[in-house]
């Protein structure tokens, strides 16, 4: 569809775009907002300098989500922890992150995009820096804690402004760029720990990365504007606390699983889920005052209801895949930290590479073309995985780990696009807050699915008098037949995604 063709039929304009251009029914911009918003997004077919800088600054926090993967043996023998202690580094991250970003939708519409930015990256910093000096594991996990607190605001900070400042024709080819923090980034974290601590400590992660987050926090304040309108509303505090504890305590009860400890787990799990049906109603009655904390009116809209799932089980399958093939290659095929990373590192580059191409594909043909074959190269490559054996030939699991990273790559992009583009500006904070939050959900769900099935499946078969390497390879391969047959929902929902984005005017809030 041309750019000509959304003016006329009033599709994906207006109320898909900043509300400078065309102002949300009742809302009344100030001249200030419309001064300051418009020449971000006034260059049509380049990308907004808000948007690079965004994009490079989530990059760098987000990669530090998993870049502690590598670093766990390490870690044990300095801070002399078990292993499973030391994986609550990473999972205190993800816990972190979603009991943060359902208040980020609330948080973003309240104060200016310097300031969200500036107290974003602020916390990452001082997280980072406590790092490198954490004497003990204590320490090291509050910094971590604080790192995930301005990684959380991060990427609906970008999210949001990116469907603020971007017009509709120009959206694919600007979110394919985003596509290099939301997916590459996790996805190059191990590798990137396995090249630093070749040179050095565990604490070397840290130090790298302190100078290059500071230099962007630095460049990022002398050249970012503020992006559309501030609202003044007061918090409701027992949200906050439900959400916390709901979406936090069911990424904690996932992440239990792996423990073994399967009922204690479940307890947790459903407890969190409680908590979230509280926090969903209270949502509800307080959206009735026009003041909920995370507006789920977003879900009335179809595409976006569509898109959050699809991104869900995508994401799912994606981290599924990152911790089973590490252990595969690992455990199983005798390769060190640095040969696993290097491995799997074509495929992040390749995913992040073609993310641009995929944007503009994306504007040019629409979704369809991108989101379905993406579909079905995901469950192609994850159906490939179940075939893994002692001697699969190395350049098949690249090739495989390839076509699954290029199919994640050509999904993601139009998948947000369109999901975020469904929904009127205002919103788009709380859409991205929503697509944030089940990413980190999806992500402590994936991990925790393969980690249990892989290893129920091993130890039935140790018990059994199967040695260990074959037990877990074949609970493996259990596993990853378990991330196939999930596929074809992503397979599924692709076929119920629209090429474009549909009129976001309806449902109105009443």
């Amino acid at each position: 569809m041309t750019t000509a063709s959304y003016e006329t039929d009033g599709r994906d304009t207006g109320h898909d775009r900043l509300s400078t251009d065309s102002p949300e029914r009742g809302a009344v911009p100030s001249p200030q907002s419309e001064s300051r918003a418009k020449p971000a997004g006034a260059a049509q077919g380049r990308t907004p300098p808000v948007i690079r800088l965004l994009v490079l600054a989530t990059f760098v926090v987000i990669l530090n989500e998993t870049i502690m993967i590598n670093a766990i043996p390490r870690l044990m023998s300095a801070l002399h922890i078990t292993e499973q202690t030391a994986q609550w580094l990473s999972t205190a991250f993800m816990l972190t992150m979603a009991a943060v970003i359902p208040v980020t939708g609330w948080f973003l519409q309240r104060v200016p995009t310097r300031v969200a930015y500036a107290t974003a990256m602020g916390a990452f910093l001082a997280g980072t820096a406590l790092a490198i000096v954490a004497p003990s594991f204590e320490v090291l996990l509050g910094a971590r804690i604080i790192q995930a607190s301005g990684t959380a605001v991060m990427m609906p900070l970008l999210m949001t402004t990116l469907m603020q400042v971007v017009p509709a024709e120009d959206r694919g080819r600007v979110m394919g760029n985003l596509s290099l923090a939301i997916s590459v980034a996790p996805a190059m974290g191990p590798t990137a720990s396995g090249l630093i601590l070749q040179f050095g400590s565990w604490r070397l992660l840290f130090a790298v990365v302190l100078p290059i987050a500071a230099l962007i926090t630095w460049r990022g304040l002398k050249r970012l504007e503020n992006v559309g309108e501030t609202e003044v509303s007061t918090v409701d505090w027992f949200s906050v606390v439900t959400a916390a504890a709901g979406f936090g305590g069911l990424v904690y009860g996932l992440s239990r699983f792996e423990g073994g400890e399967a009922g204690v787990a479940a307890a947790i799990v459903v407890a969190g889920l409680v908590c979230i049906t509280v926090f969903v109603l209270r949502q509800l009655s307080l959206q009735k005052r026009g003041v909920p904390l995370l507006d789920l009116r977003t879900l009335r809209h179809r595409t976006y209801t569509v898109a959050l799932i699809m991104m869900s089980v995508a994401f799912m399958s994606m981290l599924g895949s990152m911790i089973l093939l590490p252990l595969y290659l690992q455990s199983v095929r005798g390769l060190s930290a640095l040969e696993t990373g290097l491995l799997v590192m074509p495929g992040g580059l390749a995913m992040g590479l073609l993310g641009p191409s995929v944007g503009r594909l994306f504007d040019r043909f629409g979704g369809r073309v991108l989101v379905i074959p993406g579909a079905i190269g995901i469950m192609l490559a994850l159906a490939g995985y179940t075939q893994v054996s002692m001697t699969m030939p190395y350049w098949q699991i690249l090739a495989l780990h390839a076509l699954l990273s290029v199919s994640l790559a050509a999904t993601f992009t139009p998948v947000f696009t369109l999901g975020l583009g469904a929904v009127p500006p205002r919103l788009y904070s709380h859409g991205s807050s929503i697509l944030s939050t089940l990413q980190q959900v999806a992500a402590a769900f994936g991990t925790a699915l393969v980690v249990t099935v892989m290893s129920a499946r091993a130890t039935v078969l140790t018990e059994r008098g199967v040695t260990e390497t074959l037990a877990n390879l074949d609970g493996m391969r259990l596993a990853f037949i378990i991330g196939a047959v999930l596929s074809v929902a992503v397979v599924g929902t692709a076929l119920l995604l629209p090429a474009r984005a549909a009129n976001a005017v309806a449902p109105q809030a009443h």
